[in-house]
């Protein structure tokens, strides 16, 4: 039975050690906080996850919250005209039902499981010193824990990587209270507001500890107006600066969000980073080799909404490669030949991602246009964010897009 560490319970890490663990592997995963410290904590991220991001959850019996959790149904764009009035609107109707679940919720069940199902589980602030240590006694370490030390030993890639600073400062509030859309009453979606040259407001339906709520995501250009959270502690205040930045850019979201509140007291996140891809090995000082995991190796601004999922993507392939591999050794060239399996799809995410937060080109401003006028331009753009490979046929390249948009006016 071979041996794996896996540092970082996260989606990523959770999901492959459910997974290693279902095929008999003997896992280990090590966590800096309990379940119970997870559960009561504050929230971690805006988790949105697509048709075959879930999938690869149903697949390992993971998708303990699916009754529960709302079916996101569709996603919209906005895009603010200067006097504060929406100059294009529209939803696009996803092919298979979105949700989201506050990691809070998930990583703590999930954690409980993987301890219920025998797995070992060790609460431990790990550092290189530490995995350096515990690496001699493992077939294979996985570092799964997207922050901190351990994040150092895997070199950036410059080649993938063309900012070198944050490109948004990222401010989150989970609430109750929050009014349906008018204009689509009857189904859940995802809310993209674009405010041009200022940023985006994000509004998303989730699961968190207690019941339905709705996630109000702002990304602001670094030193713009919505760059006004940095040192905001206090939760109400952080809420408060939330809601008076949608009355002043997006006032028709912020219209059903007069009597909002929120979900508890540690339902606000605010911070910012810049979207970098790294080098998938690490060398510990020992001599041993780490693999990097989801955001530890690919780590892309929220803006596409596909952090969790390209965590469950990225576990789905290193599962699969990991037992392909059979008893073959763990080296090097099997590591990134794991990685080059995962960025098949990651490579996708991240040019669509840096693209999405540059300011747009007249094309793509034609194709939210049109999506606006035909439905089935709106129907595939929001189905490019569960398979955001499509978005190289029609998105990228002017010409492509009138040519697909032609095509579309002329049936």
């Amino acid at each position: 039975m071979r041996k794996i560490l896996i540092v970082g319970a996260g989606q990523s890490g959770l999901q492959l050690a459910l997974g290693l663990q279902s095929q008999g592997y003997e896992v280990t995963l090590m966590s800096n906080r309990t379940a119970d410290e997870i559960r009561s904590g504050r929230v971690m991220s805006t988790q949105c996850m697509f048709d075959t991001a879930l999938q690869h959850e149903r697949d390992l019996g993971l998708n303990f919250w699916e009754s529960q959790a709302p079916r996101t149904e569709g996603l919209g764009v906005s895009v603010a005209a200067p006097d504060s009035t929406r100059a294009i609107d529209w939803v696009g109707r996803l092919d298979g039902y979105a949700q989201s679940v506050d990691q809070r919720v998930k990583m703590a069940g999930w954690m409980d499981t993987f301890a219920q199902r025998g797995g070992q589980l060790v609460i431990h602030g790990v550092a290189v010193g530490d995995l350096d240590y515990f690496s001699r006694s493992y077939d294979l370490v996985l570092v799964a824990a997207g922050k901190g030390e351990l994040v150092s030993m895997f070199g950036r890639d410059a080649s993938r990587s063309p900012y070198d600073a944050p490109q948004r400062a990222l401010a989150v509030a989970y609430v109750h209270g929050l009014g349906p859309r008018p204009e689509h009453p009857d189904f859940d979606a995802v809310r993209c507001n674009v405010v041009p040259g200022v940023g985006e407001l994000f509004v998303m339906p989730t699961l968190t500890t207690g019941g339905r709520a709705d996630i109000l995501f702002w990304e602001g250009v670094p030193d713009g107006p919505l760059d006004v959270f940095r040192g905001v502690k206090d939760p109400s205040e952080h809420l408060a600066l939330t809601l008076e930045l949608m009355e002043k850019f997006v006032p028709w979201e912020y219209a059903r969000a007069t009597r909002v509140e929120l979900t508890d007291a540690g339902g606000t996140l605010a911070g910012r980073y810049a979207p970098t891809v790294r080098n998938p090995i690490g060398r510990l000082p020992g001599g041993g080799l780490v693999l990097g995991v989801a955001d530890v190796v690919v780590a892309n601004d929220p803006v596409t909404g596909q952090g969790s999922n390209s965590a469950s993507k990225c576990a789905a392939a290193y599962l699969a490669a990991i037992v392909e591999q059979g008893d073959r050794p763990f080296d090097a060239e099997w590591m990134q030949s794991a990685f080059d399996r995962y960025w098949q799809t990651a490579q996708h995410v991240t040019k669509w991602t840096n693209a999405m937060l540059a300011p747009p080109p007249e094309h793509v401003l034609n194709l939210l246009g049109a999506a606006g006028q035909l439905q089935p331009v709106a129907d595939r753009f929001a189905n490019g964010f569960n398979d955001p490979s499509d978005f190289e046929n029609f998105f990228f390249d002017p010409e492509k897009t009138n040519a697909y948009l032609a095509s579309v006016a002329g049936a």
